[in-house]
């Protein structure tokens, strides 16, 4: 692929180009890239060997995909750059869900996204962020930022830290609305808002608690001591919901996860959920299951 047609992939919203601080501005596709989808809809129903009933998918944290660039070590829940499972393309509008860790003095490189709502969620140290908006901030442990792609943007992140590893959840959904005007924002989250019960951090209205996107979804997250339980209603009929494990050990609806460990579940209204560990934390994500 030649280097104007690279870009113009770029700018149609199937890829992202990353760069270290010494390549400099340099664009690579090796490193961040997705595949289009052909039918979109219910194609994220994994093969039977991971599937535990008719609605509920397990993903374990050791199947992921998982690529070491050595500044930059990922895993993969869905299929993204060279990792490819026809199985795991996505849960409903839930494309991209990484876990990365950036090392000390490295980062992303400007690239561009459109039509993409980019969720960041630091979880040790932080990043320096700046785009063609104007905007030059840091994110760390505690904020959640928001992008929507919309029209066109182009964005860095770095570690600045000479001495210490950044990790952050990278997670990517397809908006219901295209080519919006971009915007960006970041708030900080207050850690006991969400102690022994769930913390809502994004939903579609500008007005409710958290960051809001061009999505009819709903982000929550939660930290419990060991044998508490809580249930979580499903915001809207037609959703499901991703449950991700941050730390420890749970029980949703019966089914124990470890830390890392992916749960899907849809064609139902609520889950239970249960910490089998103390200090256990959990991401909840409530997405339509259809663009």
């Amino acid at each position: 692929m030649n280097r104007k047609d690279f870009i113009k992939k770029g700018l149609m919203g199937t890829g992202m180009f990353v760069a270290s601080s010494a390549v400099g501005d340099a664009l690579k596709n090796d490193i961040d890239e997705i595949q289009p989808l052909e039918p979109i809809g219910y194609n994220h129903l994994p093969n039977e060997d991971s599937k535990i009933t008719e609605s509920t998918v397990l993903h374990k944290a050791n199947t992921r995909g998982h690529a070491n660039h050595g500044w930059l070590d990922s895993h993969h829940t869905f299929s993204f750059a060279n990792y490819y499972n026809p199985d795991r393309m996505h849960f409903g509008v839930l494309r991209v869900l990484n876990d990365d860790r950036v090392d000390p003095g490295m980062g992303f490189g400007t690239h561009p996204h459109d039509n993409m709502e980019i969720i960041s969620i630091p979880l040790e140290g932080d990043l320096e962020h700046k785009d063609s908006m104007g905007n030059t901030t840091v994110i760390k442990n505690g904020d959640i930022q928001v992008m929507s792609a919309g029209t066109g943007i182009y964005h860095s992140e770095y570690n600045k830290n000479k001495d210490k590893l950044t990790k952050f959840l990278q997670i990517w959904l397809y908006p219901n609305k295209r080519n919006v005007t971009p915007r960006y924002d970041q708030i900080t989250l207050k850690a006991a808002d969400r102690q022994n019960k769930l913390q809502q951090i994004l939903s579609p209205n500008p007005n409710d608690a958290g960051v809001w996107i061009h999505q009819d979804a709903w982000f929550h997250l939660g930290k419990f001591d060991k044998d508490k339980s809580t249930k979580y209603d499903f915001k809207k009929k037609g959703n499901g919901v991703y449950v991700f494990v941050l730390e420890g050990d749970f029980s949703i609806n019966g089914i124990n996860l470890n830390r890392r460990d992916g749960l899907g579940v849809w064609d139902s209204n609520s889950i239970t959920i249960k910490a089998l560990s103390k200090g256990a934390e959990i991401l909840i994500m409530d997405v339509p299951m259809t663009v």
